[in-house]
């Protein structure tokens, strides 16, 4: 069952092309990896499908219904499409467990006592319970990203979107975050991840999208991308990865 579809999505900033009529389908339960050199247009499409980009024409279409995208109506409907940043983007002035809490409290008006139980089991599931009270500050740069990814978990979404999320991480912080993704993966979730993680993306994903110039190249699913697949631009994008 689709949980969530871009159909013909067009973008530009200013005279630049960024997305040129791209369409997609996130099945329930499905893992979809978006893959591609900087610049295809891959953030941006993220963006798009979470109202924190408008577009210029298309449908974004959420559980069958097309979405109004007046950003009033994005306003209720992002809770239901998290997504997760190469930034942590947690308040400095907050301990970790009032920044989860602050969307749930502040944006559903959810009973605390109830959430803050929910968030204080999901810190546990990824070994952080015993950094509730600390400041952003004093984590590293895998847990704040483990947080951001708790923050996202406990507005209950229905899908959550990853954009390079380990980017900025060292390679044992990678392993931090991208083990939490996997757990995530193996429990169901519907997710979209942008990566230039290879090995991860072949694990994780159901289906790849291969994006290039603003435009889908090829979709296909993850071993055949890996294995089979021979397009000329696959195949050098692979190679310059070293992969």
């Amino acid at each position: 069952m689709s949980v969530l579809e871009a159909q013909n999505i067009h973008k530009k900033f200013g005279k630049s092309d960024i997305l040129k009529g791209v369409s997609l389908t996130i099945d329930k339960g499905e893992v979809l990896v978006l893959l591609g050199p900087s610049g295809s247009g891959k953030s941006t499409l993220l963006r798009t499908l979470n109202g924190l980009e408008t577009i210029d024409s298309g449908e974004i279409i959420f559980n069958d219904r097309i979405l109004e995208l007046s950003e009033l109506a994005w306003q209720k409907i992002r809770p239901e499409i998290g997504m997760v940043f190469q930034s942590y983007d947690l308040f400095p002035n907050l301990t970790v467990l009032d920044n989860i809490l602050l969307g749930p409290l502040k944006v559903q008006k959810r009973e605390k006592t109830a959430v803050a139980s929910e968030a204080i089991a999901l810190l546990e599931r990824i070994g952080l319970a015993d950094k509730a009270e600390s400041y952003p500050r004093e984590l590293s740069g895998g847990q704040k990203q483990r947080v951001a990814i708790i923050r996202s978990l406990v507005m209950q979404p229905q899908v959550l979107l990853f954009d390079e999320v380990t980017a900025s991480l060292d390679p044992e912080m990678v392993r931090e975050v991208l083990s939490v993704i996997q757990g995530l993966a193996l429990e169901g979730m519907t997710m979209l991840i942008v990566t230039h993680e290879m090995n991860f993306a072949r694990q994780v994903a159901d289906r790849v999208i291969f994006m290039d110039a603003g435009q889908i190249l090829v979709e296909t699913n993850s071993e055949a991308f890996f294995t089979t697949e021979d397009n000329p631009r696959v195949k050098q994008f692979l190679s310059s990865l070293a992969y």
